[in-house]
């Protein structure tokens, strides 16, 4: 099981490697206060204790995982750059360079919504 997110990206393709690498330092320049984590079996990024964004290789595409709500806000925009999606992802194609204006404006995006939820934690337990 890969325990780094280094060492998932490294076990990829050299096409896969390049976009993965784009999609982290987009985020680690966007959301610097992000924590790098591995989260089911992917590189994820977490922010104010929530996941922001996951993001993974596959055979012929890189796909984000931005929840619906980044889905739902952008996909009039995937659509125009004939980029395929569903409720929870959408896929970059590793032989086209990554649309990083749209997905820089996602990344904000969904910084912007975990900065705006509370923490997630315990609640207070009951006394009495």
């Amino acid at each position: 099981m890969t325990n780094s997110v280094d060492q998932y990206i490294a076990a990829q393709t050299n096409e896969a490697q390049a976009l993965l690498e784009r999609v982290r330092g987009l985020v680690k320049g966007l959301a610097a206060d992000a924590e790098e984590t591995i989260s089911y079996g992917m590189p994820a990024f977490k922010l104010n204790g929530r996941i922001l964004l996951y993001y993974a290789a596959h055979s012929r595409h890189i796909g984000l995982y931005p929840s619906g709500s980044g889905i739902l806000r952008f996909s009039a925009r995937f659509d125009a750059l004939g980029l395929k999606w569903s409720k929870g992802a959408v896929q970059l194609p590793l032989e086209r360079p990554i649309p990083e204006d749209l997905v820089s404006e996602l990344i904000l995006f969904r910084a912007e919504e975990n900065r705006m939820k509370p923490t997630p934690g315990r609640k207070p337990r009951r006394t009495g």
